[in-house]
């Protein structure tokens, strides 16, 4: 999402503009594919940096399925596929691109798990580690503290951010089908989208 543009927040085409406007530094959350990105961005040169958050698809598949009901689409497993490549994309390129830096690859279970140790690891990735007086004075956990979910409570966007609600709205064998199809589609990438919690 771009801030102040009320619009679409596309990346190409009649977007453009948007990004020339904008002051440096930017922070745009898109969803779309890294392939897309504007070469500007993608380039080792740029100096982007770039974050993916990637979710279990069997909570990915609940988080899309509610978002259709609100928009009145219909769901079927092919369509998150789209989003397994999507989080291929960005695993290969965090990957290849370790020693530019340029991909950071975060897993929302790893993050939920351990959000202060994934802040200071974002931090440090976008350049701006913590001090010691920083740490010193909790810094890591009042920032995790003001995002927490609780805070987020009744965001258009957040629907609950539980992991593993899945099994909320799966029967066992749903689960374990839809494991198999994004196991298949991720063979061979030592990308995993199934996460036991």
């Amino acid at each position: 999402m771009i801030r102040g543009n009320s619009g679409s927040s596309g990346v190409g085409g009649k977007t453009d503009h948007v990004f020339q406007v904008l002051p440096s530094p930017r922070l745009i959350s898109t969803h779309i594919p890294y392939s897309l990105l504007p070469h500007g961005i993608t380039k080792e040169s740029s100096g982007c940096r770039i974050v993916y958050i990637c979710r279990d698809s069997k909570d990915t598949m609940v988080s899309q399925w509610h978002f259709n009901k609100k928009t009145a689409r219909d769901l079927a497993i092919a369509v998150p596929h789209v989003r397994w490549r999507h989080a291929l994309e960005y695993w290969e390129e965090s990957k290849t691109s370790r020693e530019s830096k340029q991909v950071l690859f975060l897993r929302y279970e790893e993050i939920m798990q351990d959000p202060v140790g994934n802040l200071k690891k974002l931090a440090d990735f976008m350049g701006c580690g913590f001090s010691t007086e920083e740490e010193e004075a909790r810094v890591p956990q009042k920032i995790v503290d003001l995002c927490s979910l609780e805070k987020l409570k009744g965001s258009d966007v957040n629907k609950n951010g539980v992991v593993g609600d899945w099994r909320n709205h799966m029967t066992p064998e749903m689960a374990a089908r839809l494991d198999r199809v994004v196991d298949q589609a991720l063979q061979g990438s030592g990308l995993t989208l199934s996460h036991s919690m």
